[in-house]
């Protein structure tokens, strides 16, 4: 599929809050919805044309929150209007999101609360109504990713030393992966690998992260056949259409030792072999990234900066920088690419 006139990239801001539809091709500002505080994560399904943002935290950030949200703001991303506003609870602090291969559910990894640990949820996705849920063993499971047959969930769990693996027929627990707290995590087109990037990110470390980058895991053995390194924490991966493999790096500034005192962040992009085929300076804390469904674009949210940048992956060249909010304040977080209803 490629870009198509009336093609929307939307962005959701966290700290807005709101989501802004931006024309995919000329870059232009559409509109900016209101929606409840604060949106984290956003997906599109296509067959119902719906566009899905999980409301993560009353305020603040993880560990660093006025109180764990439990809502799915369901939106039509044509009229840019809310259609409902779905109540999770008793779960909390919904956040990463992904409808499964046969369009069928739509799965919310949520945190532990009470007795219960952290899971992944799955929603009928007609109804939206709770059908589902797989503990994954860890309290903070943030991002997670299927495999394209939609057989197996990977989840990244911040506050566990494992990558949990569940068999989503049977709802078992399908082994552990050992990594270090984990964050951004995707599989690869024909599902033979699952990037992974850890360590846990930390926003005071101003010197170089041992270890630090993305581990490439073989699905067949479960084992990390390689590591992309890279000097700072890594928070998103993400695959694209052919098969590149885009990871942001967060970089501080010097004496800096607090959210807000990033340096821009770098986009790592890495082929199909495994190289890297080169880097590219983003916006400030990257912390989501897509693509366009034919590969050649990139876009990388920035937390901090409040910033999507759009990368022309082919060139390894930045070619606009879009701003959610007022410049400078922290709000961009959320991506999704929305194709036109005529594609």
């Amino acid at each position: 599929m490629t870009r198509n006139t009336n093609d929307v990239l939307a962005v959701a801001s966290q700290s807005g809050p709101t989501v802004t539809f931006f024309d995919a091709v000329d870059l232009r500002r559409l509109d900016v919805l209101e929606v409840p505080s604060e949106p984290h994560e956003l997906c599109f399904d296509p067959v119902r044309r719906r566009l899905y943002a999980t409301i993560t935290y009353r305020s603040g950030y993880y560990h660093a929150h006025a109180g764990r949200a439990h809502e799915l703001v369901v939106i039509d991303p044509d009229r840019r209007r809310i259609l409902d506003v779905v109540d999770l609870a008793p779960e909390r602090a919904p956040h990463g999101i992904a409808l499964d291969p046969s369009g069928g559910l739509l799965w919310v990894s949520v945190e532990a609360h009470g007795a219960e640990e952290g899971a992944l949820v799955a929603l009928d996705a007609d109804s939206l109504k709770p059908v589902r849920r797989l503990p994954v063993g860890a309290p903070g499971p943030h991002w997670f990713t299927l495999t394209p047959d939609g057989s197996r969930a990977y989840s990244a769990n911040k506050e566990a030393p494992f990558l949990s693996v569940v068999d989503i027929a049977s709802g078992a627990p399908a082994g552990r992966i050992e990594v270090p707290g984990s964050e951004g995590i995707a599989a690869s087109r024909d599902g033979r690998y699952v990037y992974a990037a850890a360590p846990k990110g930390d926003f005071t470390i101003t010197r170089p992260v041992p270890d630090a980058g993305v581990r490439v895991i073989d699905t067949a053995t479960g084992a990390v056949v390689r590591t992309h390194r890279t000097d700072g924490p890594v928070f998103p991966v993400h695959v694209t259409a052919t098969d590149l493999v885009l990871a942001g790096e967060l970089r501080m500034r010097a004496g800096g030792a607090a959210p807000g005192e990033q340096a821009p962040g770098l986009l790592h992009v890495y082929g199909r072999d495994g190289g890297e085929l080169g880097r590219v300076e983003v916006g400030a804390f990257p912390l989501t990234i897509t693509s366009s469904p034919d590969g050649r674009y990139g876009y990388a949210a920035a937390v901090s900066s409040s910033t999507v940048t759009v990368v022309d992956l082919p060139r390894l060249e930045a070619v606009a920088t879009l701003h959610v909010d007022r410049a400078g304040e922290p709000g961009a977080h959320g991506l999704a690419y929305i194709p036109s209803p005529a594609a």
